[in-house]
């Protein structure tokens, strides 16, 4: 296994244009496009799903039992639940997040017709008028309203604009990359994980390896909703790396550099031999890591399992400040997962290939101790 030099410019340019394709699960084409032309740059072959995910392959030596990493491209955002009299719009949720992270987010509204901006705003928003009772008033989604950019004042107004129930809202990303190396943005969950990948797969391109087996990028679409990578593995991948967000906040051990190995999650444990696969290549290799626990957490491994697919899951998270809100990471843990990804992709299957035809103990994993 050979540790390839991750292009660094062309991590953070690829996240850019991630973050500035809006991609609220179910409304996930434009991205998917990106995503897929990406691709197409750099000579890897894919298909899509029925539903739209998209399943890359790098040829190995052999075809089977072979390895799936995957990252998600959807996001959170919001739809359109009423038409409201004063010419707004009263939205309900696209994924899990709390309102009080969208009050006073600039966004997009897609109609069937065209697009229009707009503010997520509290139904109180001038303190000129409300005063003290800015303050009180309660949070929820129900007391929060989408104001457009048009002039409209009254229902008859929004329908003359072509607006319906069940519009999406894109919530602007607003990225910005400090001189520290700290990129603040909405939706670095998970459009950093797609960008490491993509980074990691140029690198293996670039870095003219011969991986053990082959190899499947997935891109799923809906893992804010929590089918993610439910139906779009291949029936031969074995094994699958899981890259999404870690939380760095009070009583977690996740950090914002390095790499963030997760041993379990709200759905349980992850495999045991997988993730101590990973562990290895970040001790051999010299990559800074750390390991943690996430209570209220789930991720595209909980899906594909929940769907009943046979596959050994292992999580790598980027320490991720006010996840689901303001997020912030730094791109050190960009560059040391994308470095952990090629070198995993070089790495030998945990099964041989002969456990097939020998039987259940061939090439299974030694557990330490």
């Amino acid at each position: 296994m050979k540790h390839l030099r991750i292009d660094t410019e062309y991590l953070l340019d690829i996240l850019l244009k991630l973050l500035f394709t809006p991609s609220p699960s179910g409304y996930t084409d434009r991205v998917v496009h990106l995503v897929c032309e990406e691709l197409e740059r750099l000579d890897v072959p894919f298909e899509l799903t029925r539903r739209g995910a998209i399943r890359a392959t790098l040829k190995g030596e052999t075809e089977r039992p072979n390895k799936a990493i995957v990252a998600h491209i959807d996001t959170l955002g919001a739809m359109v639940k009423a038409l409201k009299p004063n010419g707004r719009l009263q939205l309900v949720p696209v994924g899990h997040w709390n309102s009080r992270f969208a009050e006073g987010a600039r966004c997009t509204l897609f109609t069937d017709i065209g697009q229009h901006r707009g503010t997520i705003l509290p139904l109180k928003a001038s303190g000129h008028t409300f005063g003290p009772e800015i303050d009180s008033q309660p949070g929820g989604w129900e007391n929060v309203e989408f104001r457009i950019d048009e002039r409209v004042f009254d229902l008859e107004g929004l329908l003359q604009l072509g607006v319906h129930v069940g519009d999406f809202v894109a919530v602007d990303t607003a990225p910005e990359i400090t001189a520290t190396g700290f990129i603040n943005a909405r939706h670095l969950d998970d459009k950093a994980g797609a960008a490491l990948l993509l980074a990691a797969v140029k690198a293996t391109r670039e870095g003219d390896v011969r991986l053990p087996v082959d190899c499947h990028p997935l891109f799923t679409i809906s893992e804010e909703v929590g089918s993610g990578a439910s139906a779009a593995l291949h029936q031969d991948v074995a094994e699958m790396l899981t890259i999404d967000n870690g939380t760095t906040a009070p009583g977690q051990n996740s950090s914002e550099f390095g790499t963030t190995i997760c041993m379990a999650d709200m759905s349980g444990p992850f495999d045991y031999h997988l993730t101590h696969r990973i562990i290895q290549i970040c001790q051999e290799f010299q990559l800074p890591h750390q390991r943690d626990v996430f209570k209220y957490y789930r991720s595209d491994s909980a899906a594909a399992l929940e769907a009943g697919n046979d596959v050994r899951t292992a999580l790598v998270t980027f320490g991720i400040d006010a996840s689901h809100g303001y997020e912030r990471i730094h791109q050190d843990a960009l560059e040391s997962i994308a470095e952990l990804v090629a070198i995993y992709m070089q790495s030998p299957p945990l099964y041989a290939r002969d456990r097939y035809e020998m039987g259940p103990r061939a090439g299974f994993p030694t557990v330490p101790g």
